[in-house]
């Protein structure tokens, strides 16, 4: 057993759509996915985000487990897409474990009509909890959710845009930390090109929420932003790095300069990689990575980049593994 592993803690639980499992169970990880989206708001905005063709994804789920993938955290939230029948199914027939999300995402992907934009902090805290303690709602895109399923969420998914966490989203940001408090469960926060980060830390802190039950999201989406996600990892939070692959953005030369970066600074315990697939992403779909790619493509080049192998094992079994247990 690694040094990594024996910090472990015996009482920590992961929860998965099949169930509850150790952080030792964990395996490599990628922390931030989206395997399946139903037709909807999402795609009316951007035709890549509806990831609707079971078989396919199970294509891209097989691609993942034959280059030693384990776990894959998906990131849709309810009622806007989600597909928890599907997510339960998929990894009962692969045996990919995966990591769904409650809470809520970015209010441009929910019509004007839907429930998020009106129900109040504590109504929306009950249904966080119900999700995390009871079972998904296969629906809720339509109307308040009512068709719960077994398979339970196993983390709060939570978003800001570009006007922060103030104003409509206050709401929602409270409700997650309420259900993040009573349940213990991680919060992994969308941060709108990395921005805001502080901010909703700072909100999440002053809820009485540690920073290492804090994972924040798309923190390298601009090369730029260097200086500023080092002022957020100082803050003891975990860096979801997700942007690799995506060369409108940067190229993965570029990310793995980032990435040692981060661990020259001290921070190679709070680092977590994944891909934020969308349907132009994924293999199966015509698209141009698949989950093969960090496996097969990144972590190469990182490693030739002169990350060890030791630490690419911590960053991708390790890390993902304290950072998504809770406590029980």
């Amino acid at each position: 057993m690694s040094k990594a592993d024996q910090n472990l803690r015996s009482d920590q639980v992961i929860t998965t759509v099949t169930g509850a499992i150790s952080p030792e169970q964990m395996g490599f990880c990628h922390s931030h996915e989206h395997l399946f989206l139903k037709k909807g708001q999402s795609a009316k905005i951007d035709p890549a985000l509806q990831i609707d063709d079971y078989d396919k994804t199970i294509q891209e789920l097989n691609l993942f487990k034959e280059v030693g993938g384990a776990t894959i955290v998906e990131a849709q939230p309810v009622g806007s897409g989600r597909h928890g029948r599907w997510l339960e199914a998929a990894s009962q027939q692969t045996g990919v474990q995966i990591v769904a999300s409650t809470g809520f995402h970015k209010l441009v992907f929910y019509p004007g009509d839907h429930w998020i934009h009106t129900a109040d902090a504590d109504k929306l805290t009950e249904l966080f909890i119900d999700e995390l303690q009871n079972g998904m709602y296969a629906d809720g895109e339509e109307a308040w959710p009512e068709e719960q399923i077994s398979a339970r969420a196993g983390i709060i998914k939570t978003a800001s845009d570009f006007q922060g966490v103030g104003g409509r989203y206050y709401r929602l940001f409270k409700a997650a930390a309420q259900a993040a408090l009573a349940t213990k469960a991680p919060i992994m926060s969308h941060t709108e090109m990395g921005r805001a980060a502080l901010d909703q830390i700072k909100l999440y802190t002053d809820f009485g929420l540690k920073p290492d039950q804090l994972i924040i999201c798309h923190l390298d989406r601009e090369m730029e932003n260097a200086d500023y996600m080092l002022h957020v990892a100082s803050t003891g939070v975990y860096l979801e790095l997700d942007t690799i692959g995506r060369f409108k953005y940067h190229s993965d030369e570029e990310e793995v300069e980032l990435i040692i970066k981060l661990i020259e600074a001290g921070y190679e315990n709070q680092i977590l990689l994944s891909l934020d697939t969308t349907r132009k992403r994924l293999k199966s779909y015509g698209g141009e990575l698949g989950l093969d790619y960090l496996a097969t493509t990144f972590l190469p080049k990182l490693e030739r980049g002169g990350v060890p192998k030791a630490l690419i094992h911590k960053i991708m079994h390790d890390n993902p593994a304290k950072a998504f247990s809770k406590g029980v």
